[in-house]
C-alpha cells in the first residue's frame, strides 16, 4: 500500500515500498503457475523444481509480480478514496534490483466531480427553413443531366459551356514542349474546371475541325513546381463537339430512378431536402448547446488530458503545415496560448458529454457504427478500402465510437432544453451549420 501521498487539485503523487520477501513470494507463485505447463529437457511437465525456474525465469516473473503489486496498490487506493483515474499513471522506481526492496513513486490525475447542469434553464434556437420548390426543380434537372446523352454535332455547331469537346492538345512553355502536356482525342467537359483556369473558356465558340492556340498561365500553387506560375501555349485541334441532350421529364424517367411517376419522384425529393434541413438544424443546435455548456460549466481539468489533447492538436498542425515556410504560412503559426485554451475547452466538453451520456444510459449500438462506416465509405470511389481500414484499425473504430457517443449524448441533452424557432433561408441554414 502507498505510504506517502501528496495531493494538489486533481493531481496525486504517491509512493510506497514492497519488501523483497513479498516480491519473491509473488514471483514464486507466477513461476509455479508457469512451471505447470512449461516444457524443459530432463523434467516432466509440472515437475520442474522452483530453483531451476528461478534460475532461468526469475527476472521476468519478478517484473510481472511488480506490475501486479503496483496495480493492486493503485486499485485499492482509488477504491478506498472513491477516485476515478483520468489517464494511465506514471511510475518511477528508485532503483530496481531483483532481491531488494522495491521503492517507487506514482503520479496520476483523477476525473473531477461533475457540477450539476440544469438543462431546463438553457434555450437553443432551432432554425426552420421552408422548402423552396426551386430546389425540387434543381434536383429534377440534375437527374435529367445525369441521364443525358452526349450527341455528336455537325461542323457548324459552336461549342458551348457544358458540351464535350474531343480535342488534341500539346503544351509549350516558351518554345519547349513540356512533359505531360500532350494528349490525343481527349474528352473535355467545358466548364468542368478540369483544366488550367482559362483553358476551357478558350475552347467555347470553336467548331469541329478548328485548329488554334490557347494561352494560359499556370497557377502559382500548381502541383508541378517547374510549371507553377509559368505562361504556357497549347496547340489545340477540335475533332468533334458533343452536346448533352437531356431526357424529357416524364413518368418513364421517374421509373428509371425507381419511382412510379414524376409526382412520386417529387415527393421523394421533398422528403430528402426536408431531412437535410432537419439534419442541418440539429447540427446548429448541437453547436449552440456546446457553446453554452462551454461557458456555463466551471470545473477543474486533469492536466494530463489537456496535455494529451494539446499534443494531438500540435501533431495535426505540424502534419498539415510541414511543407510551409514562414512566408506562405505566417497566418498558421502555432499559438500555444490559444491552442491550450481550445484544448481545455475540448477536454471539458468531452468530460461533460461522457459523464452525462453515461449517467443517462446513452449507448452506441452496432447499427449506429455500421451506418456511420457506411456513410463514410460512400464518400469514396472505393468503399471497400474504408471498410478494410476500419476492420484493421481499432483506434479508428474507437474514435468513431467516441464521436457517435458524444453526438448521441448531445441529441439526448437537446430533448431537455428549451427551444425557440427562427425562420431562415436554406442558404443561411447551411452556411451556419458546420459538421461537428
Amino acid at each position: 500500500m502507498f505510504t506517502k501521498e501528496k495531493i494538489k487539485d486533481l493531481h496525486y503523487s504517491v509512493s510506497g515500498k514492497i519488501s523483497a520477501k513479498d516480491m519473491q513470494a509473488a514471483a514464486d507463485k507466477i513461476l509455479t503457475e508457469f512451471g505447470k505447463k512449461a516444457k524443459m529437457r530432463g523434467f516432466r511437465p509440472g515437475h520442474i523444481p522452483l530453483s531451476i525456474l528461478r534460475t532461468q525465469h526469475n527476472a521476468s516473473a519478478w517484473s510481472e509480480a511488480v506490475d501486479k503489486a503496483l496495480n493492486n496498490d493503485l486499485q485499492e487506493y482509488i477504491k478506498e478514496k472513491h477516485l476515478r483515474l483520468a489517464a494511465q499513471p506514471k511510475v518511477d522506481f528508485k532503483g530496481f534490483e531483483i532481491g531488494k526492496d522495491v521503492e517507487y513513486s506514482m503520479e496520476f490525475d483523477i476525473l473531477p466531480n461533475m457540477p450539476e447542469i440544469d438543462l431546463s434553464k438553457i434555450t437553443v434556437t432551432k432554425k426552420v427553413t421552408k422548402l423552396d420548390e426551386k430546389e425540387v426543380e434543381t434536383a429534377l434537372e440534375n437527374i435529367r443531366k445525369s441521364r443525358s446523352v452526349a450527341e455528336k454535332q455537325d461542323e457548324k455547331y459552336k461549342a458551348a459551356n457544358g458540351d464535350v469537346a474531343v480535342i488534341d492538345f500539346k503544351g509549350f512553355v516558351g518554345k519547349e514542349a513540356f512533359e505531360g502536356g500532350e494528349a490525343k482525342k481527349h474528352h473535355l467537359i467545358l466548364g468542368s474546371g478540369a483544366f488550367i483556369p482559362g483553358f476551357e473558356d478558350q475552347i467555347i465558340g470553336h467548331k469541329t475541325g478548328d485548329e488554334f492556340d490557347v494561352n494560359v498561365t499556370f497557377p502559382k500553387e500548381y502541383h508541378a513546381e517547374h510549371l507553377a506560375g509559368k505562361k504556357a501555349r497549347f496547340e489545340v485541334k477540335v475533332h468533334e463537339v458533343r452536346k448533352h441532350i437531356l431526357p424529357e421529364l416524364n413518368d418513364d424517367l421517374a421509373k428509371e430512378v425507381g419511382h412510379e411517376s414524376v409526382e412520386k419522384l417529387k415527393e421523394h425529393i421533398r422528403k430528402i431536402i426536408n431531412a437535410q434541413y432537419e439534419d442541418a438544424a440539429q447540427r446548429e443546435m448541437r453547436n449552440e448547446l456546446l457553446e453554452v455548456l462551454g461557458e456555463k460549466v466551471k470545473m477543474d481539468l486533469p492536466q494530463s488530458l489537456v496535455e494529451q489533447e494539446l499534443n494531438m492538436a500540435k501533431q495535426e498542425h505540424d502534419a498539415q503545415h510541414q511543407h510551409c515556410d514562414d512566408k506562405n504560412c505566417k497566418d498558421h503559426k502555432w499559438d500555444e496560448k490559444k491552442e491550450k485554451k481550445e484544448a481545455e475547452q475540448r477536454v471539458k466538453l468531452g468530460l461533460v458529454l461522457a459523464e452525462w451520456g453515461t449517467a443517462h444510459k446513452v449507448e452506441v449500438t452496432r447499427d449506429d457504427m455500421q451506418q456511420a462506416i457506411w456513410a463514410e465509405a460512400s464518400r469514396y470511389p472505393d468503399p471497400k478500402q474504408i471498410f478494410d481500414f476500419y476492420n484493421k484499425n481499432q483506434n479508428a473504430v474507437a474514435m468513431m465510437r467516441g464521436m457517435l457517443f458524444e453526438r448521441k449524448a448531445l441529441d439526448a441533452m437537446l430533448k431537455h432544453v428549451k427551444h425557440k424557432e427562427k425562420s431562415v433561408s436554406a442558404k443561411e441554414l447551411f452556411e451556419q451549420a458546420p459538421v461537428k
